[in-house]
């Protein structure tokens, strides 16, 4: 094991968590807590009061310039230019082969006279994307990779605002969803909060230099407590957003996958040009062969990313891209790629489980409805 780790990156908070006894697993080039107390316990902290997540292995780009909005939506499918200061934007960046680079969160900021846009992306995609972004950027833009010296936390969960609400002067409970601002957090200094979050349960996520992340940590704990907040690891990250259908890189999205087959046209906005909108319009107008869709399974068993999905025939039709057994409904569900022709819920389909056709069927996702 030591042999594997000794080249992990560390966040801020690494021994944090291992004195609070993590289990602790490589991920993304980094040593990162997979779980505390378990992911059952975890998930239903967050679906019922709070928890918080250290993610500050996601990788912050600063864009700045005249160009700065030129760039942006050049490389980006979503239309950047609705954004007006304190709004967030989920968007991805598509390749020039109808593939997705990444998905990622777009701010657009001010911090006294400095207008700039944030870009918040993947942890195993950090290089990827920078690489990528300069390589389009023939704009007047200017671009900061800020990613190692930041710290995330995502506090998550329906009394995550009353958690939080204390620590800041601001009115942050009258934050509207997908918005951000800077902001003094009290013992802690300056840090960006927003509204945004991977797991359907509202909350917050706090962007915070290295060197104030041990105090900003301490604050939420204990701001949390009487709340029952917990320390989250990645394993319930997982299960949380996959109850609400949201794409995981690498699984359910990569540089295969079209933003249009993955369930993610209404992030790609035909209204400007970007990178291989030509193509990607011409998809949209066409009709895709495939869709991503939400499977839940008939039989005992749960899908796992890479089972084949078959057909009444074992014939293989499709792929299995994320699954798990949600801790909130109690039920083995999942995402695949199936043909058009089947991708209407209530439609029946099996999945190989190692020989074995488990009965499943195309749901809606959300598999969680919210409220």
């Amino acid at each position: 094991m030591s042999e594997t780790t000794t080249d992990l990156k560390r966040t801020a908070l690494t021994h944090i968590h291992e004195s609070l006894g993590a289990k602790m697993v490589p991920f993304a080039g980094y040593l990162m807590p997979v779980q505390y107390t378990g992911v059952i316990d975890e998930h239903n902290a967050v679906r019922e009061s709070v928890g918080v997540f250290d993610v500050s292995h996601m990788g912050e780009f600063i864009v700045r310039g005249p160009g700065a909005l030129d760039l942006i939506q050049k490389v980006t499918s979503n239309d950047a230019s609705k954004l007006t200061v304190g709004k967030v934007q989920y968007s991805c960046l598509p390749n020039a082969t109808g593939g997705i680079v990444d998905d990622l969160l777009v701010y657009r900021m001010q911090h006294g006279d400095d207008h700039h846009y944030v870009l918040v992306v993947n942890a195993s995609n950090i290089q990827k994307d920078w690489d990528w972004i300069n390589s389009l950027n023939t704009f007047d833009a200017q671009l900061e990779d800020i990613s190692d010296r930041m710290s995330l936390l995502a506090v998550q969960g329906p009394k995550a605002v009353d958690t939080l609400k204390g620590l800041f002067a601001e009115d942050i409970a009258s934050m509207p969803y997908y918005t951000a601002m800077y902001a003094e957090m009290k013992g802690v200094g300056l840090v960006l909060i927003s509204t945004t979050g991977y797991t359907g349960a509202g909350g917050y996520e706090i962007y915070v230099p290295n060197p104030l992340a041990e105090k900003a940590w301490h604050a939420v704990m204990e701001a949390g407590k009487p709340f029952g907040i917990k320390p989250c690891g990645l394993a319930s990250r997982d299960t949380l957003r996959l109850e609400m259908g949201f794409c995981l890189y690498g699984n359910d999205i990569d540089d295969t996958t079209s933003p249009i087959e993955a369930g993610l046209g209404w992030i790609t906005k035909f209204t400007k040009d970007f990178t291989n909108s030509a193509a990607l319009k011409a998809q949209k107008d066409a009709g895709v062969q495939r869709k991503l869709v939400g499977i839940e399974l008939i039989d005992r068993g749960i899908p796992r990313h890479g089972m084949n999905v078959v057909d009444a025939n074992g014939q293989v039709i499709g792929v299995v891209t994320s699954g798990t057994m949600s801790p909130t409904l109690n039920k083995p569900i999942g995402m695949a790629y199936v043909p058009t022709a089947l991708c209407a819920p209530g439609t029946e389909v099996g999945i190989d489980a190692r020989g074995r056709t488990l009965k499943a069927v195309v749901i809606k996702v959300p598999f969680l409805t919210q409220g």
